[in-house]
């Protein structure tokens, strides 16, 4: 009897939903915001992790119409997405954060350029690799929140790395790992075909208080147009990867 129960008890909580079921919070644009501070996640170090897969199609690109209409319970069948390889599709998504200091002083961190950053002096944020080809463990970016007075302002943003526009062929996730609390999670879930950046969250430090705040802004330029956008005042040139 108790086998059945765990069993069931098991199987209803891949359905649930909610923070209390996944320890979650969504920025979505209904709740576009969270305090760590309120959160008790203001210090230690905050982890931030870009994933992605490739989209599947709007139910295969609708040529599976007819074959629905054939065979009406595939409707209830997820569809198959395949993970992200090379073999698959050739984009590069990076992760990358534009930083101002309470100084005054600003840059980036990104994998272009080799701007890894450093964890434990300025900016206090580093990026752990660049991920070329959308492995399972993704793109993370680490910052030191022990360090939170010195950080004015964050942007974390992703671009893809000179090839083909194809945000809407993925389907790409941002997600934050506090010292503490719930983990907090943005979906880039609209579609841009043509957009080479997206700019997907900020972190301000407002009184002491660390504000999380969802952006997801698609532009069709690179990070100079990020740095318009939000009035960084950055000296961009193109810059370029080794290969591998």
């Amino acid at each position: 009897m108790a086998f059945w129960d765990n069993l069931r008890q098991g199987r209803a909580a891949q359905f649930d939903s909610g923070n209390a079921a996944t320890n979650t919070i969504e920025l979505t644009r209904r709740r576009p915001s969270v305090s760590l501070s309120q959160q008790g996640a203001g210090t230690g170090n905050l982890r931030v992790n870009l994933s992605w897969r490739m989209r599947s199609s709007d139910i295969e690109g609708r040529s599976k119409q007819g074959g629905l209409l054939r065979h009406p319970f595939k409707f209830f069948q997820p569809d198959v997405v395949q993970a992200h390889t090379q073999g698959v599709v050739n984009v590069d998504l990076d992760l990358g954060c534009l930083y101002e200091m309470t100084d005054g002083s600003k840059g980036v961190v990104q994998p272009l350029g080799s701007l890894f950053g450093s964890l434990n002096q300025p900016p206090y944020v580093k990026l752990s690799g660049d991920d070329r080809f959308g492995a399972p463990s993704g793109e993370t970016l680490f910052v030191n929140l022990d360090h939170r007075d010195d950080i004015k302002r964050l942007l974390f943003f992703v671009y893809i790395y000179d090839q083909t526009p194809a945000f809407d062929r993925t389907h790409a996730k941002v997600t934050l790992y506090p010292n503490n609390g719930p983990r907090v999670e943005i979906e880039l879930d609209e579609r841009a075909p043509q957009a080479r950046s997206c700019a997907v969250f900020s972190v301000d430090n407002s009184k002491g208080e660390l504000v999380v705040r969802r952006e997801v802004k698609f532009v069709y330029g690179f990070q100079a147009e990020l740095d318009r956008l939000y009035g960084w005042g950055l000296q961009w040139g193109r810059g370029y990867k080794t290969k591998i």
